[in-house]
């Protein structure tokens, strides 16, 4: 399999949503591989979480793309998290991503 394509979107246990320019700016940023739910790359290709705490990997767990639950997923954190924000809505899948607000900017 190959390396994720940033930017990689994350899920908390609580479903709350990351959005992180790369691979390895996710693995420095995220603490503890427990709190994962879900991410995906910028494919929506889904991601897995390994490691220990402070010390997390991730990489691709397969090539096939979950755009709609990657859009569904972030419907809902939105919903949830940011009342009365709409989300993203570019029909493609690189301007829906691009339109993520990523961590830190």
């Amino acid at each position: 399999m190959t390396t994720p394509i940033g930017p990689v979107v994350l899920f908390d246990d609580d479903y709350h949503m990351y959005v992180l320019p790369d691979r390895a700016s996710a693995e420095a940023w995220w603490e503890m591989p427990d709190e994962y739910a879900l991410g995906f790359d910028a494919l929506a290709r889904p991601l897995r979480m390994a490691g220990e705490p402070h010390q997390v990997t991730l990489e691709l767990s397969g090539d096939h793309s979950a755009e709609a639950d990657l859009r569904r997923l972030v419907a809902d954190h939105y919903q949830r998290f940011l009342p009365g924000q709409a989300p993203p809505r570019g029909s493609d899948l690189s301007d829906f991503v691009a339109g993520l607000p990523v961590e830190g900017e």
